[in-house]
């Protein structure tokens, strides 16, 4: 399961306007803004957008100037493979080291529309036991208490399973995107053929992707 929200878009103006340095053609460029976040992109300027995407990440530095802000709900196992992502990018997460017990862990703040029956009982079995050792952790009572507080916090800390949805808020350039999609459309995470389905809605998203049937 993922989940995009409050998608934002920022950058346009400045990116486009820089494309147009190395060469000062500045006089050719024909996009009319509606607001930085609504452009409505030129052809001579889509047609340089192209052109300087397909000769490579070098040429095409006007996509780092682009930037999507986003929620992003995952599993944390999808989010190992995000993490891999430096470039370009920005996460602010909500926190599991702070704020784990803060509310009663149920079936739904896990990713698991793939598990059959007995996983999803040992699941269950799992979010059972976190649900106690959260309870002991908040009602902790030194003098009733076998252990100490942090104990409590470790077992849900350890114990946790890795289709755990996590929500982080996220900054991505238009180019750290492009990169993702060409690496992960093919991945044998659904969530990661979700993320590129809805990465190819973004405005002129695919139009700087090219033709990417053969690649």
């Amino acid at each position: 399961m993922i989940k995009v929200e409050n998608v934002n878009i920022q950058g346009w103006e400045s990116a486009l306007r820089g494309m147009r340095n190395p060469m000062n053609s500045w006089d050719k460029a024909d996009t009319v803004y509606c607001g930085d976040f609504n452009p409505e992109i030129g052809e001579n300027d889509l047609g340089l957008m192209k052109r300087l995407s397909n000769a490579g990440t070098d040429h095409a530095k006007y996509e780092r100037f682009i930037d999507v802000t986003c929620d992003i709900t995952a599993p944390l196992y999808w989010w190992k493979g995000f993490d891999t992502y430096r470039a370009g990018v920005e996460k602010n997460s909500c926190s599991t080291m702070h704020k784990i017990q803060a509310k009663e862990f149920t079936l739904e703040d896990f990713s698991c529309e793939h598990l059959t029956g007995l996983s999803i009982h040992e699941l269950k079995n799992v979010i059972e036991t976190l649900n106690t050792y959260r309870e002991q952790f908040i009602n902790f009572d030194p003098e009733k208490s076998t252990l100490p507080q942090k104990k409590y916090w470790w077992q849900m800390i350890q114990l946790l399973p890795s289709s755990y949805n996590q929500k982080r808020t996220c900054k991505i350039s238009y180019q750290a995107l492009k990169n993702m999609y060409y690496a992960r459309r093919n991945h044998k995470l659904d969530e990661w053929h979700t993320f590129c389905e809805w990465a190819e809605t973004l405005p002129y998203f695919k139009e700087i992707l090219g033709d990417v049937s053969g690649s």
